[in-house]
């Protein structure tokens, strides 16, 4: 069936669009640093191709799966989509881990802060910085 790799990337790209956009990781919250992001990931990825086609590293392999259309020899237009998604994956997906670090930092901050002002406050000292600088 030609052109179900290419649906299959689009139907990938349009997911992670929504996940995006329902969580607002990317897309959302900066929309033109994150179009300018996918896009220069998008022209390395297909420099790199272009240089690996040139050398005879990547070649394209025959498939009923393709829909048919090549930009260049040996580069369907499949392969620029399977770029731009991605590039968008890694951005998104950038965001998601950045977002759940943050979110742990600032937890483990708000343990420590809870617990650390106590053992503070029954040790009768203000902190570790004080101490040192009291006992010299």
């Amino acid at each position: 069936m030609p052109g179900i790799y290419l649906g299959a990337i689009l139907f990938s790209l349009i997911g992670m669009m929504l996940i995006d956009w329902k969580y607002s990781l990317a897309l959302r919250v900066a929309p033109l640093r994150t179009a300018l992001a996918v896009l220069g990931g998008t022209v390395f990825f297909l420099a790199w191709d272009l240089v690996g086609i040139a050398t005879g590293v990547f070649v394209k392999g025959e498939s009923p799966l393709f829909v048919g259309v090549m930009l260049a020899p040996h580069l369907p237009l499949e392969e620029l989509f399977f770029l731009l998604f991605l590039s968008y994956l890694a951005i998104v997906m950038f965001a998601v881990f950045e977002r759940r670090s943050s979110a742990r930092s600032t937890a483990s901050a708000s343990d420590a802060g809870g617990s650390g002002s106590a053992g503070s406050d029954a040790r009768g000292s203000g902190s570790a910085a004080t101490d040192a600088r009291g006992a010299s």
